[in-house]
């Protein structure tokens, strides 16, 4: 059961760039411990009950909008913004809240953010916890948006390929590309529906049953579509497909743990059992029952338990 909706005690925005100002809050214990909740995406946003998973007595909680969605200035905005930009922000929002160390969380591509912000300043993490391991990497986003889950979603994923024209369809993630970052709104707009509609689609494994009121937002399509699109184009800016792994040693003795569904089809367990290898001293937890959603089946009572046993560790 998630903890009671708890109201920031201080937010804003934080100037990170020329252009971009991340939006930042605070809420529950001012002096507990703090915790950073890593948002999904790039360009899921956060929102208030993503606050619901920390008990607001004990941790000091810190939400915030990675560049271009959520309530981040400007909207959908792919010019300065590449991941070693967004592991900066992050850096800059510790500094900015004066905060010594500070507990991970991060779910699917905030997993990715929150491990390559660790590698990058282990000396600042106290701890970490995942949820739907995304490890980046091309076969990661080959399974999700070429062939792979489109095998157990053949309907969805017709209608997802659809929209690109027959001849463009080899490569569907640099085909959206175009379509996504079209001057006309209009296409650009379908193109985000498609590219949303597809993912949002896996990430339960009941259907939801809100998916077109979900999707009929169309500056969160906009955000999460083209903002992803874009990472995954740039093969998220790092010049080493398995950057991740073959970096896990500078973190392998930061506590972490481990959550991934058993039937994610966005992230295949096989990351997270990858990166439990390459970090010993992990714990994995693959939950029965569950997809990928932090709300899916068990595993926000997975995550839950999660930040619970990090009451324990100082």
């Amino acid at each position: 059961m998630l903890y009671d909706l708890v109201s920031p005690y201080n937010s804003g925005h934080l100037k990170v760039s020329d252009i971009h100002s991340i939006y930042y809050e605070e809420s529950g214990n001012p002096n507990g411990k703090p915790i950073l909740f890593v948002h999904g995406g790039p360009g899921g946003g956060t929102k208030p009950s993503c606050r619901q998973f920390f008990d607001p007595e004990f941790y000091r909680i810190i939400l915030f909008d990675q560049r271009g969605c959520g309530l981040s200035i400007p909207s959908a905005e792919i010019k300065q913004n590449t991941t070693q930009d967004l592991i900066e922000d992050i850096e800059k929002l510790r500094k900015f809240l004066n905060i010594d160390k500070w507990i991970l969380f991060g779910g699917s591509w905030g997993s990715t953010l929150s491990l390559l912000y660790a590698i990058n300043y282990p000396q600042n993490v106290s701890g970490i916890i995942l949820r739907g391991i995304f490890l980046g990497r091309d076969e990661d986003n080959y399974w999700l948006y070429q062939k792979g889950a489109s095998y157990y979603f053949p309907a969805e994923y017709e209608e997802y390929s659809n929209f690109i024209p027959e001849n463009e369809r080899g490569d569907l993630i640099n085909a959206y590309y175009k379509y996504l970052n079209s001057s006309d709104q209009n296409v650009a707009e379908q193109a985000a529906y498609h590219w949303s509609k597809w993912e949002l689609g896996l990430v339960t494994m009941k259907k939801l049953p809100n998916l077109e009121e979900i999707l009929s937002d169309k500056k969160s399509n906009l955000e999460l579509a083209r903002l992803e699109n874009y990472y995954f184009v740039n093969k998220i800016f790092l010049n080493d497909d398995n950057f991740i792994l073959n970096n896990a040693s500078k973190i392998k003795e930061i506590p972490t743990i481990l959550i991934h569904g058993q039937f994610d089809m966005d992230c295949r367990p096989v990351g997270a059992y990858l990166l439990h290898k390459a970090l010993p001293k992990s714990k994995l937890w693959i939950i029965q029952e569950s997809g990928h959603s932090g709300r899916d089946g068990h595993i926000n009572e997975a995550l839950m338990q999660a930040t619970e046993y990090f009451k324990t560790i100082k």
